[in-house]
């Protein structure tokens, strides 16, 4: 492919996120911003081939601080906006696709750059009232979105330079075709900045894509796809089709055209989906591409040793920050007797001034749970914490109230069973169960924590002695695709902590790197023969 200009390397953006701190302008203008959404109720429509589709079906998008305000009304496609959604997708793709890089590349390069300045504030608020995050959340998770959009286009020119070996009286290249077809592209609701790149990450490289927002999220979701069109994405290479899956996913997965699934959300719903792309696999012109990241029960693992305020405060960071709701959040902490009584009040103390309440409050450290149905899943875990007096006992929190907004308080809770429901399952909550083991048991420890959990998605060891670390290395080497050492389990970074899991957690991609956009390429390898042979014998017959 020809190289009309070369992309350098870009930094992360983190480096520029601003504080809101008291007296700054972005401050003002933020609050502003918040107090206008919070006055109106916003229409979102499907878009397909560019332009808005209304149906009948429309869906109230509440704000989980405040859920008797409706951030905005998502109309649902039926089967025949899916339709028209696919025909709009497959009638985009030769154009598309046979597009230079460079010029698919200007286009997602524009959208970062109008996430970075003039849309900054309008999508910070926009995710803070969508999902009820603090400001430093929501500005990371934007910055995340920035961050997949400039280093996927340079992934991608990374790719195409990529070619085979030369001869001598032949030449041979890659033509790095995108999959033939449409992905449907399916994303969570925690992160606006997985809603942006799951449909992206495959059109960047010439695919075209049917993006399904979580409806809880589709307020913020349907920002980003503002965003794309006005940065000159042409009509029908993403089509935004928010639809209920138990009604008409069959429209989409048992469509010839498949080519390839982007998912991240619960292992339920992924394997549902592997298991209908499965039943429908002689359907398809191709076997589908099928990447997707689960869910986890992420660990903290203390050695005698570690520096115990830094377990402290990365703890509170790693699993209570946007209130447990993170794939990668700690949901289970494994510390040696010697070190729990200084955790565990440190833990207790710091909770203590965790303000949790609506996020518009600049005060508040942690906001509401996104759904009431999430609500109820993180309250019965808890409920059945209190029933189970012999199994656990409730250090702090364990309090929640629904009256205005989903609030649960940040909990922490021993256990003295390693192998109970709440050291075991996946809760997405502000919930952390601690398991206190003895000193001269880390290594059989280890082995307990590797063998614990089915996820395999993210974790960390706090340790000062580098002969426990490297034995940590070594026995959790396959329970977590991402490894943490003296750090929380959370916050990757695009490029520098390419994010996946293996085991339940997902088919480990590693989202934020090249791995992850090569995923949507097809490569056709062409080879020229400069003089061909004008005899068709062979020397030896000869």
């Amino acid at each position: 492919m020809e190289t009309k200009w070369k992309l350098e390397k870009p930094k992360n953006a983190m480096d520029a996120i601003p504080t809101y701190a008291p007296g700054t302008p972005q401050r003002e203008q933020l609050l502003r911003e918040l107090k206008r959404l919070k006055s109106q109720t916003e229409e979102v429509p499907l878009i397909i081939n560019g332009k808005p589709v209304r149906t009948k079906e429309i869906k109230a998008i509440p704000c989980p601080h405040d859920h008797k305000h409706a951030l905005g009304k998502v109309h649902y496609a039926g089967a025949a906006e899916l339709k028209k959604a696919i025909n709009a997708a497959l009638d985009a793709h030769h154009d598309w696709a046979a597009l230079d890089g460079y010029q698919r590349a200007a286009v997602f390069l524009r959208a970062a750059d109008l996430l970075a300045g003039p849309r900054r504030i309008e999508h910070v608020a926009a995710i803070m009232a969508n999902h009820s995050k603090t400001p430093f959340e929501a500005e990371i998770d934007l910055i995340e979105l920035i961050d997949f959009w400039r280093l996927n286009a340079y992934y991608m020119q990374f790719i195409y330079e990529q070619q085979p070996d030369q001869f001598p009286g032949e030449l041979n290249r890659f033509d790095w075709r995108p999959l033939e077809g449409f992905v449907l592209a399916i994303p969570p609701f925690n992160f606006y900045a997985i809603g942006g790149n799951l449909p992206t990450s495959p059109a960047i490289v010439g695919n075209v894509a049917l993006w399904k927002p979580a409806t809880s999220v589709a307020f913020s979701n349907y920002k980003i796809m503002q965003a794309l069109m006005d940065a000159g994405l042409p009509e029908g290479v993403i089509n935004f089709v928010p639809y209920d899956a138990r009604k008409h996913g069959d429209a989409v997965l048992a469509h010839p055209a498949l080519a390839g699934l982007h998912f991240t959300g619960s292992y339920d719903t992924f394997t549902f989906l592997w298991q209908e792309i499965s039943r429908n696999l002689k359907k398809y012109r191709n076997f589908p591409r099928i990447v997707g990241e689960t869910g986890g029960k992420d660990f903290i693992f203390v050695h005698p040793s570690a520096d115990a305020q830094a377990v402290v405060a990365n703890t509170v960071r790693g699993a209570f920050e946007y209130q447990g709701q993170k794939c990668s959040a700690a949901s289970r902490i494994y510390v040696p007797q010697s070190l729990w009584k200084p955790i565990k009040d440190g833990l207790i103390k710091a909770l203590a001034k965790f303000k949790c309440g609506p996020v518009d409050d600049l005060s508040v450290a942690m906001g509401a749970i996104i759904s009431e149905s999430a609500y109820q899943t993180i309250v019965a875990y808890l409920q059945h914490a209190k029933k189970q007096k012999k199994d656990y006992t409730i250090l702090c929190g364990g309090g929640y109230e629904d009256a205005k907004g989903w609030f649960v308080e940040p909990t922490l809770i021993q256990t003295h069973k390693p192998d109970s429901k709440l050291i075991c399952e996946e809760i997405f909550g502000p919930v952390l169960t601690a398991y206190v083991y003895p000193d001269n048991a880390y290594e059989e420890t280890l082995k307990l924590c590797d063998r614990t959990s089915p996820y395999a998605l993210t974790g960390a060891i706090f340790a000062q002695d580098r002969y426990a670390i490297t034995k940590a290395e070594d026995i959790l080497r396959f329970a977590s695709g991402n490894f943490y050492i003296n750090d929380k389990p959370t916050g990757a970074i695009v490029g520098r902590q390419p994010f996946g899991g293996a085991r339940q957690s997902g088919t480990n991609d590693k989202a934020g790197f090249w791995l992850n956009v090569l995923r949507w390429m097809s490569p056709r390898a062409i080879k020229e023969t400069l003089a061909p042979p004008t005899r068709w014998e062979r020397p030896y017959l000869e």
